[in-house]
């Protein structure tokens, strides 16, 4: 899933300085499950506005929602059941969902809450940890499904760097280092050999250098 986390609150009202009328938008997504954007901080988030509004002496009616995507255009229509009651929206999806926003809303002004960090998982409670890099060219297959693009510190493709030590990354000694990791687990699952595979100097247009990258079934197309 896509981790995240809130803005300070100060960024936040400096862009929303001259709104007035203000929708505090929600995620049932990603966001929900990394307690970014939810309902909750949704509720939170409009509570510091109402607080940081009065506490400047101005005047502001904050309006709180949630959808169930905000990468969905679907869903982004539901929107107009606060058709001009707003005059900013705050959203606190991801990166995605403020963007798919201000393609379907050209007339709205639209501003993010959260800052979008990476592509992880839930490595216990109330952390988080990133497992994917989204470059588009997966090779987790020669990998033991453990990701050395988004889980090394060197995003190295043929073997640790050397500079670890007891198993730890030599950049950051408080993190396996991830290439000691792939050896052992390819090793349990007799998988050893794929170490001896040399991997080719990457092509890293698909990691998204060149443009924002488009994906398409054409057979879910209408």
């Amino acid at each position: 899933m896509i981790i995240a986390e809130r803005k300070s609150i100060n960024e936040i009202m400096d862009m929303i300085q001259d709104a007035s009328r203000i929708l505090v938008l929600g995620c049932r997504g990603c966001v929900t499950v990394c307690s970014a954007g939810g309902e909750r901080e949704v509720e939170i988030l409009a509570s510091l506005i109402r607080l940081g509004k009065k506490k400047v002496g101005q005047q502001a009616e904050v309006l709180e929602g949630t959808l169930v995507r905000q990468c969905d255009k679907e869903y982004i229509d539901t929107i107009d059941q606060w058709d001009g009651r707003y005059d900013a929206i705050v959203s606190m999806a991801c990166g995605v969902g403020v963007n798919f926003i201000a393609n379907l809303r050209p007339a709205d002004k639209v501003y993010p809450a959260v800052n979008t960090s990476f592509f992880g998982g839930s490595a216990e409670q109330g952390i988080w940890s990133e497992q994917c890099a989204g470059c588009g060219d997966c090779i987790l297959h020669l990998t033991g499904g453990l990701c050395p693009v988004a889980r090394c510190a060197k995003s190295l493709m043929n073997g640790p760097c050397g500079g670890s030590v007891n198993g730890r990354c030599e950049i950051h000694p408080d993190v396996p280092c991830i290439w000691q990791s792939i050896h052992d687990r390819l090793e349990r699952i007799g998988k050893k050999e794929s170490m001896l595979r040399v991997a080719p100097i990457r092509d890293w247009r698909t990691a998204g250098h060149g443009g924002p990258r488009k994906a398409e079934r054409k057979d879910l197309t209408i």
